[in-house]
């Protein structure tokens, strides 16, 4: 508008737009997730149009102060330094931040832009199932109140098949059966038993593998008649974990792997995951902002951290006559299911962080995206509350996030902007 100031607002708006565009070609190539595009005349367009954009612009910025001032050593001069300036600004910013969120843990999340899309929901009249595993063909679910039933359901939702168990023995004391599927084998056990029933689909009976080995509080399949436990050690009094060999009938105790904050029991407890694709095993502490990525042999690889701050575990636990430990207060929960796939732990987180609401926390479950082979946060997103009826468990795919809420199935697409962190190794 000002004669006297035009010559500066040029330069200004060049830096500008060199700015912005340098910030266009960073989150096209070196971010994790591609963030939603300008609103007003500008939202129909696509980031690389964007870019195409902003650089016509830029253009039009240096013909204007070519207008102004004609062209000299000096001026282009200045122009080159006016750029740099801005790039140099803008990636010193963009990397600051970015090292802020991943590696500082200050506890501010990055939610994904619209990184799961509902497709297909299916009512299954309870709300007991949980899911025991999937295939190339169809996921599986158990069901707590009905143990030794086993539903099948095509990947998209339209077949529903339930199946019963039948077992080689059942006079044993069951207080909690579990199945697991994993390739086309189906595990049948309670810890609360040192037995664990093996069997072959689809064929629905399974007979004894292991009898008498080992009691445990969770197992995971890893192929090969081999399982990962947790386990309580009655030498250490801590929890533990181990592989069990229903071939060879061996139980090996690793006693080095959960750390021991508090009593070793309540402080160290957490959940096993393994991930098929990697053939990962990926402890998770409940208490603490910690996961362990371990090969099958349970040799400890990494030792990563989710993004809040509770190092220690918050519990009041106390030790009674009988050598058992009691939690005198409900202690705080960090992390409360979690999955992995391809690289990536899925981690339902309990606590809420830096400028989000409250409100949207009551509506919804969080999910917090890592990698495990290296300490980098990728990002959050929201599953939303049905009816009221929160999350109950997850499970991860290739192309779609399946959902167990209230009696409802829900199946959800992955954005583009998360499939392809599944190819990132």
């Amino acid at each position: 508008i000002f004669k006297r100031t035009r010559l500066v607002a040029y330069y200004g708006g060049y830096m500008l737009m060199v700015a912005f565009t340098v910030y266009i070609y960073l989150i096209l190539n070196f971010s994790d997730y591609i963030p939603c595009s300008c609103g007003g005349i500008l939202e129909k367009m696509g980031w690389t149009e964007h870019l195409v954009f902003n650089v016509i612009f830029v253009v039009f910025a240096l013909v204007g102060i070519l207008f102004l001032s004609p062209f000299s050593k000096k001026n282009a001069t200045s122009i080159i330094v006016a750029g740099i300036i801005a790039i140099g600004s803008m990636i010193t910013l963009f990397f600051n931040s970015e090292y802020i969120i991943k590696q500082e843990n200050n506890f501010t999340r990055r939610y994904l832009p619209h990184p799961i899309i509902e497709q297909e929901a299916i009512n299954l009249g309870a709300n007991s199932y949980y899911f025991a595993g999937f295939d190339a063909h169809k996921i599986y679910l158990g069901n707590y109140t009905a143990p030794l039933i086993l539903t099948s359901i095509n990947l998209d939702l339209k077949d529903v098949e339930k199946h019963r168990i039948e077992l080689e023995q059942s006079n044993f004391n069951f207080r909690a059966i579990t199945i697991k599927v994993f390739e086309d084998e189906f595990y049948v056990y309670d810890g609360n038993v040192p037995v664990i029933f093996k069997g072959c689909l689809p064929n629905y009976r399974a007979e004894i593998v292991s009898y008498n080995k080992a009691y445990f509080s969770q197992l995971v399949p890893l192929g090969n008649n081999n399982f990962a436990i947790k386990t309580h050690s009655s030498t250490l009094n801590q929890q533990v974990l181990g592989l069990v060999n229903t071939t060879t009938d061996a139980v090996i105790l690793k006693n080095d792997i959960l750390q021991k904050q508090l009593d070793g029991v309540f402080d160290s407890d957490g959940q096993i995951n393994y991930d098929p694709i990697t053939t990962k095993i990926v402890y998770n502490y409940y208490y603490r902002n910690q996961f362990i990525v371990m090969n099958e042999n349970l040799e400890i690889q990494k030792s990563l951290h989710t993004i809040d701050t509770i190092q220690e575990a918050r519990l009041k636990v106390t030790a009674l006559k009988d050598g058992t430990n009691k939690m005198n207060a409900p202690p705080l929960l960090v992390n409360k299911n979690m999955n992995t796939y391809h690289n990536i732990l899925f981690n339902e987180s309990n606590l809420m962080g830096k400028h989000e609401s409250q409100k949207q926390w009551k509506q919804a479950s969080v999910i917090d995206m890592y990698f495990t082979n290296r300490n980098y946060y990728i990002g959050s997103f929201y599953v939303h509350h049905r009816q009221g009826e929160k999350l109950a468990d997850f499970l991860v795919t290739d192309s779609h996030f399946y959902a167990l809420i209230g009696n409802e199935l829900i199946r959800y697409k992955w954005a583009p902007n998360v499939m392809k962190q599944f190819s990132i190794e």
